[in-house]
């Protein structure tokens, strides 16, 4: 395929061979594609800034000293990515003035979401946290929103960008530069602060985003076309707008509105019926526990006795591989066996990984059981993004990719980041044994909704992923 193609066409060379075939014609090569290594720089720009207004942001308010009630509370500004589907339409189809004339849609929402970053974390790296913390709560907040932002713009240009049998190679080399960018800003920003200190740490992270920035510049707009169905879809507003009392430029902007908003939420629940609402359930459900964990780990390592160094260099960057080891084994199993099975395995081990930190604080600041605890997490953890992407991938009608996934990203997320701002207030009161025991009953609404899903949800989406 040409690279100025629409993503959504296919040359003639491939009409009558399957995305399969095609993917396997072409092998390794693939990852020659100028647009598939270009995810690469992407993902690493996308990555970036999600541990610096999370994980390694607590880690940095609990090493100046900041109470737990008061991390758990900032962990609040994370709800951004829990939210970014109220702003995803417009994303999707609002031009920004003379930036969208110059580098197209797409791209100039990603080169102004990483302007917005860079921004913040430079504001973050030059105030106080001692001195000003409602400063450096609104610069996260800024990062936050920042981060959602790129996260929309780049997951709609991974899907028009290429065929759909370049989207796995498109994805894998998206998700190799996230975990990096993962690694660079948590233990790379440890060990920077533990070598300087904060303030260098997170200003090297800010001029890190200048990866995003070349990236954006140098990979080229994709061009798409509306599908048929998608026409025919919306072709039902003009029908509706032309029986009501609106006209000029109200009837051009309720068109927009309801086309960029209402339509892709419509076409979910006309296609899903009632078992919409159960989907929709377990989705919002299904990290709670997870969410729980990520947001307290690091204040949790240190409360224990674990120093910046162990933290970065089990917790981190070993934590890091055993992550990648679960989501290799994660494909594995999931093309072998299905989604369901894998699904309801992940539902249940979850929370289960909880209480495996709960003993790490019975025995207090030892390796082995730091150790321990990082491998039943992160490998869970690795399952779970395999199963959980494939699941989200299958229910997404890729006539509203951006809208519809960010719809459930943002489902996957919000609950948890939203309850989770409790957990320091939670952890304060009752210990870290009982906070993690406590924070692994979460886990069971979605063990309940993933049996309910098998039962009358489609279950022949739950087994063969991207399949219509």
């Amino acid at each position: 395929m040409n690279d100025n193609q629409p993503a959504e066409q296919a040359s003639s060379s491939t009409l009558s061979q399957s995305p399969v075939q095609a993917s396997e014609r072409e092998g390794l090569r693939v990852y020659l594609n100028p647009r598939v290594i270009g995810m690469l720089f992407l993902g690493f720009s996308a990555g970036l800034p999600l541990l610096l207004v999370g994980g390694t942001f607590s880690a940095w308010l609990r090493d100046l000293g900041v109470e737990l009630t008061a991390i758990g509370f900032l962990s609040w500004v994370g709800i951004a990515h829990s939210i970014k589907v109220l702003w995803a339409p417009l994303i999707d189809r609002a031009p920004i003035p003379l930036l969208s004339r110059w580098l197209g849609r797409r791209r100039s929402w990603m080169l102004l979401a990483q302007v917005v970053i860079a921004i913040a974390l430079l504001g973050m790296a030059f105030t106080d946290p001692r001195e000003n913390l409602g400063l450096v709560a609104l610069w996260a907040v800024l990062a936050a929103f920042g981060s959602a932002s790129q996260d929309v713009a780049i997951d709609a240009y991974r899907v028009e960008a290429e065929a759909k049998h370049r989207q796995g190679a498109m994805a894998a080399t998206y998700v190799t530069g996230y975990r990096v960018a993962i690694l660079a800003a948590g233990a790379g920003a440890l060990h920077l602060a533990s070598l300087e200190n904060w303030s260098t740490a997170y200003a090297v992270m800010a001029v890190l985003m200048g990866v995003g920035f070349i990236t954006t510049f140098m990979i080229a707009e994709p061009k798409v076309q509306v599908t048929h169905s998608t026409a025919l879809f919306e072709e039902r507003v003009s029908q509706y707008l032309a029986h009501t009392s609106h006209a000029g430029w109200r009837r051009s902007l309720t068109a927009w509105f309801i086309g960029a908003m209402v339509c892709p939420f419509a076409e979910f629940f006309q296609r899903y019926g009632k078992a919409a609402l159960v989907i929709l359930a377990f989705i919002a459900t299904f990290r709670i526990s997870d969410i729980f964990m990520g947001v307290m780990a690091n204040p949790f390592y240190l409360d224990l006795g674990f120093s910046k160094a162990q933290i970065a260099n089990i917790a981190a960057a070993f934590g890091l591989g055993m992550t990648l080891f679960g989501a290799a084994m994660g494909g594995v199993l999931v093309a072998r066996f299905g989604i369901a099975p894998i699904l309801l395995a992940t539902a249940f081990m979850a929370p289960l990984t909880n209480l495996a930190f709960a003993w790490l604080a019975y025995i207090g600041p030892q390796d082995y059981g730091l150790i321990v605890a990082i491998i039943a997490d992160n490998i869970t953890g690795g399952l779970a993004i395999s199963v959980f992407i494939a699941y989200l991938s299958s229910l997404t009608n890729t006539a509203y990719t951006a809208t519809q996934y960010a719809l459930f990203s943002s489902l996957m997320t919000l609950p948890g980041q939203f309850a989770a701002g409790f957990t320091g207030l939670l952890a304060a009161n009752v210990g870290w044994i009982g906070f993690f025991m406590l924070t692994a009953l979460t886990g069971l609404p979605a063990i309940a909704l993933a049996f309910m899903l098998l039962r009358m949800a489609h279950p022949d989406r739950l087994r063969r992923p991207g399949i219509d």
